[in-house]
């Protein structure tokens, strides 16, 4: 392994209702990763609870630092020594919205960096599913990278990969990892999951890590899974498929420069012009 590469865990689970054990199976993970050598986990969106009954989870929405879920994994990342990257709880972010919120922890346990997401999940799907995010969450405001093992992180959640112009900003602010956790349903991902993935690494020319939820959830709800890492050329180096657990890739860093040295899109990059008006 050269003095570039860098060993990542990504953990593909199925989270239920009960925050206990999904912090269970986080703080598991946590552990599993670090003896594998891995220098940072990524951990899908939703990883405390996913509960599409708004009213029977609510009651487990609190503040993030009463959050046992966050308490938990950050004792793991101090007691194991590693970077985590916790995909995302939802937190109460003020008396009646939630937040989408993503947490970089670092080996000593503290925060590093929070993310929430920006763009709301508000759709009717053909297979009759019916998603209105913005009615329970509040969009977040900011663009968020973090300083890491893995280079500069760029954080999105979910949805946000279907949005460019975020990922435009994370190319223009030289990001080395952008990471994409997610909660895809099965027919969205079936159509655009590893397309979407592969166009965000390549505009970006940066490395893609998108830990994932899988299968058949508590809720009833059903994921996609295929969690993925993804290098700065577009190569998949990490499909996990429809299977739960630990998946495990090595990044070699100096792709990045590689690629853009090749493919130089982010130096030549212009502000496009407004279009007149008739």
């Amino acid at each position: 392994m050269s003095a570039a590469t860098r060993r990542v865990a990504l953990l593909q689970m199925t989270t239920g209702i009960d925050p206990a054990a999904n912090a269970a199976t986080i703080v598991r993970a946590v552990e599993e990763a670090a003896e594998a050598g891995a220098a940072m986990l990524f951990t899908p969106e939703m990883s405390g609870l996913l509960d599409r009954d708004r009213a029977r989870g609510a009651r487990h929405i609190v503040p993030e630092a009463a959050n046992p879920v966050l308490a938990a994994a950050r004792e793991a990342a101090g007691r194991a020594g590693i970077w985590v990257h916790l995909g995302s709880l939802a937190v109460q972010a003020d008396g009646t919205r939630w937040a989408n919120r993503a947490f970089v922890i670092d080996p000593a346990g503290e925060i590093a960096a929070r993310y929430d997401k920006i763009h709301m999940f508000d759709v009717d799907l053909a297979s009759g599913e019916t998603w209105r995010e913005s009615a329970a969450y509040q969009p977040g405001e900011a663009v968020v990278t973090v300083e890491c093992p893995l280079g500069r992180l760029g954080l999105a959640i979910c949805y946000d990969v279907r949005f460019p112009a975020l990922f435009e900003e994370l190319g223009r602010l030289k990001c080395d990892v952008i990471a994409i956790p997610a909660a895809f349903t099965v027919p969205t991902g079936r159509a655009h999951w590893h397309l979407m993935q592969r166009a965000r690494a390549v505009e970006a020319s940066a490395f893609v890590i998108a830990a994932a939820q899988v299968g058949r959830h508590e809720d009833g709800r059903e994921t996609y899974g295929h969690s993925l890492v993804i290098d700065p050329w577009g190569e998949v180096l990490l499909d996990m498929g429809e299977g739960g657990g630990l998946g495990f890739a090595e990044i070699d860093l100096a792709r990045i420069a590689e690629v853009r040295a090749q493919v130089p899109s982010l130096a030549n990059r212009r502000a496009i012009p407004t279009s007149a008006r008739p």
